[in-house]
């Protein structure tokens, strides 16, 4: 298929334009054919979070762990981005839960650091990593306690990812606990949590 209709795909389906990617679409175009950034049609909708272009590119079988230049899929990007829709998409349509970012960070990871209760509950039902540990020397406990604003929403994280056997006692490439992480930043709740979990 010419290159060209490919690429009116990847444009179509970032702009949200259903018409136009069914018009596509029915050419057969090659579906995982990507832009100068990597973007394959599905990448470039998930960023803008087009939840009905991601239903019709599946359904044409559009690969949910196809990533960009960047490492990122329209998994990776739906755990970190909140999007939650997006996420139960791509979980049905056989997402990867153990692939990684360009941190070699996983969904799990990426949701934690910024606090999305939904996509961690979700995530910890799957046979996800939770003490997987990224290039920063980080797990997703890690980084809900030193990232986040020890507010509800990481607090919450915090407890989920403890209840799902984080190791609240593994030490980050410093040897620092997040025990101390979380004393240090003065977030009373989520030490009290840990230390109900065992942390020293």
């Amino acid at each position: 298929m010419d290159d060209g209709i490919s690429l009116r795909l990847i444009k179509a389906s970032e702009d949200g334009d259903a018409g136009a990617v069914k018009e596509i679409l029915a050419m057969k175009p090659y579906i995982h054919a990507q832009d100068a950034s990597g973007r394959c049609a599905i990448v470039a909708a998930a960023y803008k979070n087009r939840l009905e272009i991601i239903d019709l590119l599946i359904e044409a079988g559009a690969d949910v762990n196809m990533k960009d230049d960047t490492l990122q899929s329209a998994y990776l990007i739906a755990t970190s981005d909140g999007y939650y829709e997006l996420l139960m998409k791509t979980l049905a349509a056989g997402a990867d839960v153990h692939c990684t970012d360009s941190y070699n960070g996983t969904g799990l990871i990426r949701a934690a650091d910024r606090g999305h209760v939904d996509i961690i509950k979700e995530l910890l039902k799957t046979k996800i990593r939770v003490n997987h540990i990224n290039k920063l020397g980080w797990t997703a406990l890690h980084e809900a306690v030193i990232l986040g604003d020890g507010g509800a929403r990481h607090t919450e994280v915090v407890r989920l990812l403890a209840e799902a056997g984080a190791d609240v006692n593994l030490p980050d490439r410093y040897g620092t606990a997040p025990l101390a992480h979380a004393r240090s930043r003065g977030f009373t709740e989520i030490a009290r949590i840990l230390k109900n979990h065992g942390a020293m």
